[in-house]
This record gives structure tokens, sequence and C-alpha cells, in this order.
């Protein structure tokens, strides 16, 4: 059992840049990771995933070029740097992970993932 533990969030303005974590705990950490978004009224949306070393990304195209997924397994945390960020960013983010994986694939389903974190808010405003 893992549990995660998003943090970061918060209110910036088009344009600014926010840096959320995932802290995981309860075992050596070596799984596959990714973040997911919710919106109001809209469904929870994949954003970007990691592979269990870090050495294999993958990214939604409305943040490719905007957004960074990394990791650092000595301290079991996965970072997502929102750069650009832009008001239909404004959504409550999710860490999401999995043992369930094979070598380099990545998942963009949430129902692929098993573990999830409680989520942290961020809001675009000017």
């Amino acid at each position: 059992q893992v549990q995660l533990v998003e943090s970061g969030g918060g209110l910036v303005q088009p344009g600014g840049s926010l840096r959320l974590s995932c802290a995981a705990s309860g075992r050596t950490f070596s799984d596959a990771a990714s973040w997911f978004r919710q919106g109001p009224g809209k469904a929870r949306e994949f954003v970007a995933a990691i592979n269990w070393s870090g050495s294999t990304t993958y990214y939604a195209d409305s943040v490719k070029g905007r957004f960074t997924i990394s990791r650092d397994n000595a301290k079991s945390t996965v970072d997502l740097q929102m750069n650009s960020l832009k008001p239909e960013d404004t959504a409550v983010y999710y860490c999401a992970s999995t043992t369930s994986y094979s070598g380099n694939i990545l998942f963009t389903r949430p129902v692929q993932y098993t573990y999830w974190g409680q989520g942290t808010q961020v809001t675009l405003s000017s």
C-alpha cells in the first residue's frame, strides 16, 4: 500500500508558474506515476506520466512544452513543473501511481492507476 500526498497548488496569474509535488510513503516507491486533473464540471483528464526510473515521460497535447514531470526515487517524490499557465489549466490536480506496468509503457487512463492522492487546487486568475 502506498499513500500519495500532493502539495504546491495555489492561485497564480496567467503566464505564471507553479511546481506541484507528490510525496509517496508506505513502501519503496518504484511505481509508474502520473498527474491527472479535473476542472469544474469536467471529467478527470490525463496530464503527464513518468515511468518507474524517470527515463520515459509522456504528456497530453494540451500541456506539452509547458509542463514537465520528473521524479526523485530517493525522496519518493514525483513533481510537475507547470510554466506558461493558462486559465484552462484551472483544476484540481491529482497524483496517481501503479505497480501494474510493463517496461516503459505509460498509462493515460484513470482506471489504469491504483493509488491516488487527495488532490491540490490550481487556480488561474488575473
